[in-house]
């Protein structure tokens, strides 16, 4: 049996819920949770960029996981992002993570100061023993922590018999070769080339824009392991298009998104916190576009 099969597909990044006052809302986190379970996505990713994490305490994150662990009982794989700015409070949440039987934890590295090679792998391996009996993931998003994975300091931390690969979300496709390369799995960050990121060798896709689409990006890859590529190409290019008028919005994309979300059925997830900058009158007409453009594209799979 292969073990990592619970790994391959489409992994929604999950939001952040909150409630009218701002606080983490466990209800909304539990309905956002059974959202994604009834599309029949892979996983969930819980805590990451598109969870704001950077903006949460360690017992916001803890009750945010807390919760999807309990409403998904199961039924999906549960990958969580537990890295701090500091070693203590991350080896506190990995700890807490194996504690409620997570598939997987993951983490940047340290942001702001720039590490050495070997300070990241300290790091990384001291998060791994608070959750020894737990697959690890390293996730690479240069672009924003500031530090870029290489080939050296991934195969030192590949003799952590936990690390199982990379979720990558720096924009050269050739890194996914080159991480796969050195035998990890690696998932596709950059929801732009899910399809290209597949083609260079990715298990499957980890994505911040999935959640508000997760039939297209489930469809991409259904086509792509069918060898219907040019078909695959179609939905990704317009997939790609909503996340540019998404991007072009005054509010922060996760608040774009999550009133998106709303407007296609989808739980209220409430805005996004401060210093993000919430939806502004403006973005409307671009949002209800959005929605609409995605049911168009979603209803035209059944044709």
């Amino acid at each position: 049996m292969d073990k990592l099969k619970k790994y391959k597909g489409i992994i929604p990044a999950f939001y952040a819920c909150y409630d009218k006052d701002g606080a983490i809302s466990p209800a909304g986190v539990r309905a956002l949770t059974e959202h994604f379970v009834a599309r029949k996505v892979t996983g969930l990713y819980v805590g990451g960029s598109s969870g704001e994490c950077i903006y949460h305490s360690v017992q916001e994150r803890k009750t945010v996981l807390e919760n999807v662990v309990a409403a998904a009982q199961g039924r999906v794989t549960i990958i969580a992002h537990v890295a701090c700015n500091n070693t203590a409070d991350s080896m506190e949440l990995a700890a807490h993570a194996q504690s409620l039987g997570v598939d997987a934890i993951a983490a940047i590295p340290p942001i702001y100061f720039h590490l050495p090679d070997h300070a990241v792998a300290r790091y990384w391996n001291d998060i791994s023993s608070a959750a020894p009996e737990t697959d690890f993931i390293i996730y690479n998003i240069p672009q924003l922590a500031g530090v870029a994975l290489n080939s050296r300091l991934l195969r030192e931390m590949l003799r952590n018999p936990r690390v199982i690969g990379v979720k990558n979300s720096s924009m050269p496709v050739q890194d996914i070769e080159m991480w796969r390369d050195e035998g990890a799995i690696v998932f596709n960050g950059p929801d732009e080339q899910l399809l290209s990121g597949l083609a260079a060798g990715a298990v499957g896709g980890i994505g911040g824009t999935y959640g508000v689409m997760p039939e297209l990006y489930l469809a991409i890859y259904r086509l792509f392991q069918e060898g219907k590529l040019d078909e695959a190409r179609k939905i990704q290019d317009e997939c790609c298009h909503v996340i540019y008028d998404m991007c072009a919005c005054r509010g922060n994309m996760y608040a774009v998104i999550k009133e998106i979300l709303r407007l296609r059925g989808g739980p209220d997830a409430g805005s996004v916190r401060a210093p993000l900058p919430p939806v502004a009158p403006e973005d409307g007409p671009a949002i209800k576009a959005c929605a609409r453009r995605i049911n168009e594209l979603i209803a035209g799979l059944a044709e």
